[in-house]
């Protein structure tokens, strides 16, 4: 990965904004100090408050905690084992009936996910993306400290977009993705390596506060998939900023994600093409 320099956003410019982006995914992670006493059966009886609005239930494995160190440590390092082993082993998904929401939930993490459902369904904007991310941790903020089982203490954020290009918007082999993608630009190959079968990359970027202090980091990756149920070839361009809450408490929470969510916004224009931007209909520039 490419360590690049910082920049800080002048936070009252207009974000850049798209009729027809390609998201399919927006992910709102929270992560917190381990909460001993939040096991399966208390995960359960929580999950029975939402159920009218999250009526499927799946388990998954845990998420590894993961923290962003400037101490010469490496970036997003996970944290050790022991920490690890204290973390819950399962992971709870509750689903919305159309599959489009979904709350996650283990004893260090709260994650909400908006995804894209039906062929055409646009992304409904991050505000409303935000709203009931809020709307639920406030649920289980209350229901935590009903039962006794504690109260939340975050350490880590993290915003995501996942975006899918599929093959023929803007590209038909992989070396074409330097006109979409402008951060992957293949040499020239000097007349032996035939064309470029498979391409991926990735870049992360310090995101300072606003007297340049190191407040977490924008990670760009960018890899092959294949869409389905068409089998349609697809670049998958994920972009996540994640790092620590500006302040202490649930608040400094949704400050950094208000950042990361710039900061991803920005990101994504900055790297991805003008032709691109008329294919995803930009209304600023």
């Amino acid at each position: 990965m490419l360590v690049q320099p910082t920049k800080v956003l002048d936070m009252d410019r207009n974000l850049p904004d798209f009729d027809n982006p390609p998201v399919v995914e927006v992910v709102l992670s929270l992560q917190f100090e381990p909460l001993d006493r939040l096991r399966t059966p208390q995960m359960g009886a929580f999950w029975s408050k939402i159920k009218g609005d999250f009526p499927q239930s799946e388990e998954h494995p845990s998420i590894d905690p993961v923290i962003e160190e400037f101490n010469g440590s490496e970036a997003g390092e996970v944290v050790e084992r022991l920490r690890l082993l204290m973390s819950a082993p399962v992971r709870h998904w509750y689903l919305s009936g159309d599959g489009t929401s979904l709350i996650q939930i283990q004893r260090d993490r709260f994650i909400q996910n908006w995804r894209k459902g039906e062929e055409g369904q646009q992304y409904p904007r991050f505000e409303k993306v935000l709203k009931p991310f809020k709307d639920n941790l406030r649920k289980f903020e209350d229901y935590l400290r009903g039962e006794g089982i504690g109260t939340l203490t975050p350490n880590q954020c993290e915003v995501t977009y996942i975006n899918h290009i599929p093959k023929g918007q803007g590209w038909s082999r992989y070396d074409d993705i330097g006109h979409v993608v402008t951060l992957f630009s293949p040499k020239k190959r000097g007349g032996f390596l035939p064309e470029i079968e498979e391409a991926r990359f990735g870049s992360r970027f310090v995101i300072p506060d606003k007297d340049g202090n190191p407040i977490g980091r924008l990670y760009i990756s960018a890899d092959p998939g294949i869409r389905k149920p068409d089998n349609c070839p697809t670049l998958r361009l994920n972009l996540t900023a994640r790092g620590r809450p500006i302040s202490n408490g649930v608040d400094g929470v949704f400050g950094f994600f208000e950042i990361g969510h710039e900061w991803i916004v920005e990101g994504f224009a900055a790297i991805t093409s003008a032709k691109m931007h008329k294919i995803w209909k930009r209304k600023n520039a």
